[in-house]
């Protein structure tokens, strides 16, 4: 795994009216101050990225749906991949400097928590087109 990027078993409570879905504390692992939090809504087959944070921290969790999640260091040329699902819930934290990119792989939308050291600042962030990276991006179910 790319050095930096860390996995946490997340808890869910199941109660008959509906679960409780743990997503961070401050002293978790991984808690590196708090920016603020967003959901990212995507689509079944779309792709979102490449992104890279200079300096945000973000921590990815998926309530609802199934995304596959791409980390690629350039530095050394590795690509990680990850299934964020609540059926494997866990909470996915990626440092700055690595690029990001993700795919809907539920057959309905999916939503992507992200729990961030920083708010968004528009000049800390690095953009690349999808195909200027090369990855296979296939469908897996």
């Amino acid at each position: 795994m790319i050095e930096g990027v860390t996995i946490t078993p997340l808890q869910i409570i199941s109660i008959q009216v509906g679960d409780v879905m743990h997503g961070m504390k401050n002293d978790d692992v991984g808690f590196s101050g708090f920016g603020e939090a967003y959901f990212s809504l995507i689509n079944s087959g779309a792709i979102k990225g490449w992104k890279r944070h200079r300096e945000m921290v973000c921590n990815f969790i998926v309530p609802s749906g199934k995304i596959k999640v791409v980390v690629f260091d350039d530095k050394i040329g590795h690509f990680d991949e990850f299934i964020l699902s609540p059926q494997s819930y866990y909470r996915l934290t990626i440092p700055p400097n690595l690029w990001v990119a993700f795919q809907g792989i539920d057959e309905a939308a999916s939503l992507l928590l992200n729990i961030a050291s920083i708010r968004h600042d528009p000049t800390e962030v690095d953009n690349k087109k999808l195909d200027t990276i090369r990855y296979n991006w296939r469908i897996i179910k």
